[in-house]
Parts: C-alpha cells; structure tokens; sequence
C-alpha cells in the first residue's frame, strides 16, 4: 500500500475505531457459550451420546472434559493477553512454532470452523421442518428454513459485532432458563429417585468409553472462540482469559448437571432404552408431560433459536479468520476488507455465506436421491462435518498446547511454569488422547456399522488442506519473505479489526 493510500485510509480508520472494543466480558462470554449450544447439546448431543455408546456415566465424562479444558484455557488464556490476533490458533502456533505450521493451522482452522456451522444447517433445517409439519401441517423441504436462516446470519455478520451479542446474549438467556426447569423437574420426578451412579468411575470406564468422550468433546467446541474477537473486546489482555475461564466453567457444569438430570428423568437402568427409542423427543416429552405442552413447545421453538445463536457465533468466527488472513496476505487481501458503519469484516462474512450456500445446495441436491428420507441432512450434513470440524479444532488446541510452550521460551518477561510448562503438557496429552479417540472411533460417531470411504475422507478434508497450508507457508519464506515475516504477528496501530478498507 502506497503513501497515498495510507492518508486516504487514516480517517477511515479513526472512524473505525469508534466501533472497536465493544465487548465486555459478559457479551463475549455469551457469544461463546452460544457457540456450544447448551439446548442443542442436551437434546441432540447427550440423547445420541447414550444412544450410541450406552454408557450411562456421561455426566463424570463432560467434568473430566471440563477439567481438561480449563488446563488448556491456563495457558491459552495466557497466550491471549500477549497475542490479540483475529486469527487466534493461527497466530499462536505461527508465533510458538513456526510460521509455516501456523499457515496450516489456519487452512484447518478455516475447515474445522465451516464445518462445524454448516452441519449446524444440515440439523436446523431437519428441526425447522419437522416443526412446520407437526404443528401446521406443512411438509416443507428442509432447506428452504436454511436457505433464510442462511440471510439472517449473514445480515448479521455484516453488522456491529454488538448487536450479535445481544442477540445471543437473549437466546442463550431463554435456553439456560427453560435447561433449568427442566433439571429441576428432573431431579424432582426421578422415578428411581437420586443416584449417583451416572457420577461414578464404574459408570465411565466401560466399553464404549472412548466413544463418549469423542462425542463429548464435540459439544464444548465453541468454548475457545474468545480469542477471535480479541481485536473487538474493552480490554483483551483481561476480557479473553476472563470469557474463556467463566465459559469453560458454566458450560462444563451445566452439561454435566442436566445429563444427569435426564439420566434421572427416566431412572439410570432404563435411560440408554428410552433414549434409543426417543432421541431428541425424550426432553421435550418429558417437558410437555410434566410442564404442560405450552411449555413444552416452547422448549421446541428454543430448540431452534439455540441452533440459530450457535450458527450466528461460528459464523462470526470464520469471518474473523478470513479477515487475519486476508490482513497478512495469506489469503487474498480483500478478505481484510471492513465495513465503515459497523467496523465488521464484510467479505469474510460473504465469503462464509457464499461457502455455507454452496455446500448446502449440494447437499439439497443430493438428498433427493439418497433414499434416507426426512433425516438425510441429520445423517449426513450435520452428522459428517460437525464431527470433522470438532476433531480439527482439537488438533488445533493440542498445537496450541505446543505452541504455549515454544512462545514463552522465547519471551523474558513470563508467566510461572504452571502457566507455560506443566499446564500445556498436560493439556497436549489430554486433547492429544482425545484427538486419537476421535479418530479410531469416526465410524462410531457416524453412527456407521463397519467404516467406509466416508470414514477416511472427511478427516481427510480436514488434514490435508493443512498439510498444504504448511507448504505454503514454505514457499512463502521461499519467495516471499515480506509477507512470511507478517504471518500471525501483532498487528500495529490502526491494522486491527474496524479499520483498513471500508465501504
């Protein structure tokens, strides 16, 4: 960029910055809370976890991930208060590692990140439909919800990160309440009354267990998006580590508070039957039988908001990674672009439309043949790639672990050697472990009955662009050092999130 376009671009940039630091941590704490979905992970994630793995001791499982994680948040958390880079994995592993890792690391970020919102698509539209046709009697096709819920997120994309915020912020408010009446009926109509069993070891260490922490893990996945919007937050040094901490707390305690609650909601020797039967119906059965169908229905309808506000959090995420990448020249420059009402990363954000628009028509395509009937976008488009996008995201975060080390090794002022020693060890061997979990047992999360091609190409989909992220980042050093020199480092003065290019 020449002299001339700097002086043109300095007012568009102090304008910018009136629409930088809008997040507090309350805000940036329910943006990533949302991204987990708790409605949805209670009544997709925890009914298909004990349908499929019949293990009945999943709530010690989502403790024991929770304590994992928040090893990991120590030094993560850490990482954010020297590092605020839109691109978080990205510019942690550039900087701990090396650059060319961190290149890849960006490709599997991108993947992981698309993946996971837009198998989010493949459930809401499956949700939204059956909906209509219950309660109007309409049989829709599940992609035409998608298809408007596909606008909605991206008009919100475009707009002040704030204003998401606060729509989030609502949604989740109104999930974590309608959550709670029901643990609390829960523990209240226990047929078998209060055991503990679903808290014990012998619970957890069965056949199958593998399996549920592989599907667990996936149900956390959102948790360390704080990071992304460093560049946005009131104080990032305080804001992110807070965010992360309080995220990784809530979300752990409640999963593992109402999965016990719904083993209890029909007895422990009795849940993995009525939930192979039931699925997802078990609570809202269960809320329209003991709180009346008016509730009952209501829980339905949030059902679907928690999709929405998960599907508004990741996509917020994918546009914040185009943007670090278009901004250091990974990707095409333009992707860098912002706009100047709102500060926001525009093309990002139509880029990750245009991807979601794209991948969903195929798959719209490609369900009129499939012979799978009115659950293909749940089997397929939900099931394939919000399992490839968790198990790339866990790779990431054990980079990440790597990455904590390398970069405080590097640095004289530090933290102690919990913060950037012992935590990230442990942390590398934790998310390591279930990184390999998730692998050996892909078909089971697929719920296929013997692996197939599917079984290796979509963890394929995942790892190879990184591979080749990697070599391009080699080549980048090769012959073009003036862009590899830039690659996941702090962005100066004026070259943060709301200021650039603008329209």
């Amino acid at each position: 960029m020449g002299t001339a376009d700097i002086a043109i671009a300095s007012p568009e940039k102090q304008q910018a910055g009136k629409h930088r630091r809008r997040l507090g941590v309350p805000a940036l704490t329910f943006m990533v809370i949302a991204a987990s979905a708790p409605l949805t992970v209670l009544a997709g994630g925890v009914t298909t976890t004990l349908a499929v793995t019949a293990v009945i001791g999943i709530p010690l499982s989502y403790l024991l991930l929770a304590l994992a994680l928040g090893v990991f948040s120590v030094g993560y958390a850490a990482m954010s208060r020297y590092i605020t880079n839109a691109g978080a994995f990205y510019a942690y592993i550039a900087q701990g590692i090396s650059r060319p890792l961190g290149v890849g690391a960006s490709i599997v970020a991108l993947v992981s990140y698309n993946g996971m919102q837009i198998g989010l698509y493949g459930m809401f539209g499956f949700t939204v439909a059956s909906l209509v046709n219950t309660k109007l009697g309409l049989a829709i096709p599940w992609w035409s919800p998608v298809f408007a819920c596909i606008s909605i997120v991206g008009l919100l994309g475009i707009n002040r990160i704030d204003l998401s915020a606060r729509v989030l912020g609502v949604l989740v408010g109104f999930e974590f309440i309608i959550v709670i009446l029901y643990d609390c009926v829960a523990f209240h109509a226990a047929p078998e009354g209060i055991s503990v069993a679903p808290l014990q070891p012998a619970s957890l260490l069965v056949n199958g267990m593998g399996a549920a922490f592989a599907f667990g893990i996936a149900a956390f996945m959102g948790f360390e998006s704080a990071a992304i919007y460093g560049e946005e937050s009131r104080d990032p040094e305080q804001t992110v580590a807070r965010a992360t901490y309080t995220a990784v707390a809530i979300i752990g305690l409640f999963y593992a508070v109402s999965a016990w609650a719904m083993t209890l909601s029909t007895g422990p020797g009795r849940i993995v039957a009525v939930v192979q039967k039931l699925g997802a119906d078990l609570i809202f059965n269960f809320i329209g039988l003991h709180m009346g169908t008016f509730v009952g229905s209501i829980a339905q309808l949030l059902f679907v908001t928690s999709l929405f506000a998960s599907l508004v959090s990741f996509h917020n995420a994918v546009a914040r990674y185009f943007f670090s990448l278009g901004r250091e020249s990974v990707l095409p420059e333009v992707l860098s672009r912002v706009r100047k009402s709102s500060g926001s990363p525009y093309i990002g954000s139509f880029a990750q439309t245009a991807i979601a628009v794209a991948v969903v028509s195929a798959f719209a395509v490609a369900g009129t043949s499939s012979g799978m009937g009115t659950m293909f976008p749940v089997l397929t488009l939900f099931c394939w790639l919000t399992n490839a996008g968790a198990m790339g995201l866990v790779l990431l975060m054990a980079l990440v672990s790597i990455a904590v080390i390398g970069y405080f090794g590097k640095q004289r002022r530090r933290p102690g050697l919990w913060t950037r020693v012992f935590a990230p060890i442990l942390s590398f061997v934790a998310l390591g472990t279930i990184f390999i979990l998730i692998l050996t047992n892909f078909d089971v999360l697929l719920a296929q009955k013997e692996s197939n091609a599917v079984t290796w190409i979509l963890p394929a989909i995942v790892i190879v662009p990184g591979i080749i992220g990697v070599f391009r980042g080699c080549y980048l050093k090769k012959n073009r050092f003036e862009i590899y020199r830039q690659i996941g480092q702090r962005p100066g003065a004026g070259e943060t999130l709301g200021s650039g290019m603008h329209f």
